[in-house]
Formats: C-alpha cells, sequence, structure tokens
C-alpha cells in the first residue's frame, strides 16, 4: 500500500484544491450550483481519486484511479478557461492556476506510465 502524502502530486493537487476554494468564493452566487460546485469538485477529485488508488492492491488499479484524477484534472483546465471567458475572473488570476492544472496533468501522466 502506498503512502499518498509522500507523492509530490498529492501535495500540490491538494494545495490547488484549496485555492480553488479560494478563487470561486469570488464567483457570483448565482453560480453556487452550477460553476462553482463543479469547479470545487473536479479540483479535490484530482487528489481524493489519487488517494484512493494508492490504496489499491495493484499497479493496474492504481493506474486506473491516476486516469480518473487525470480527467478530473482536464476538466478542472475547462472550467477555469470558462471562468476566464464569461469574465468572472481576470485572466492573470486563471493562468497561474492554469499552469498548475497542466504541471499537475503532466506529473500524472509520467506517473502513469511508469507503472
Amino acid at each position: 500500500m502506498r503512502n499518498f502524502r509522500k507523492y509530490e502530486v498529492w501535495k500540490r493537487s491538494h494545495a490547488l484544491t484549496l485555492k480553488i476554494y479560494q478563487l470561486t468564493s469570488l464567483l457570483p452566487n448565482s453560480e453556487k450550483y452550477q460553476l462553482i460546485s463543479q469547479m470545487q469538485r473536479a479540483a479535490y477529485s484530482i487528489p481524493s481519486n489519487f488517494s484512493e488508488g494508492c490504496g489499491r492492491a495493484s499497479d493496474k488499479d492504481f493506474n486506473r484511479f491516476i486516469h480518473i484524477a487525470l480527467g478530473s484534472a482536464h476538466e478542472l483546465e475547462y472550467f477555469l478557461i470558462l471562468t476566464t471567458d464569461l469574465k468572472f475572473l481576470e485572466s492573470a488570476q486563471t493562468n497561474i492556476l492554469l499552469d498548475e492544472v497542466n504541471h499537475i496533468k503532466s506529473q500524472l501522466y509520467n506517473l502513469s506510465k511508469k507503472l
């Protein structure tokens, strides 16, 4: 069994989740049950699926959860683009987070290839 807290990708995705929660507090209240909840869910799905995968017995199962986390990272990337295009947030705010999402995606992909 793997300790998910020792993985850099988990640490980064957890920190990103905390940032997404802060960021979504700036969105209009009318988006509370749409974009806000979707962004938060996509964000926490990355480290939570990674954590769950670490508890699996085989590399194959672990890899499956890495791919689920990777899908959530892609989803979160889109939501960040959408919030910018809808003028809810400035592109300067989201560009930093987009860079972080892409770094996490790269880490997940590279780890998946090693399994």
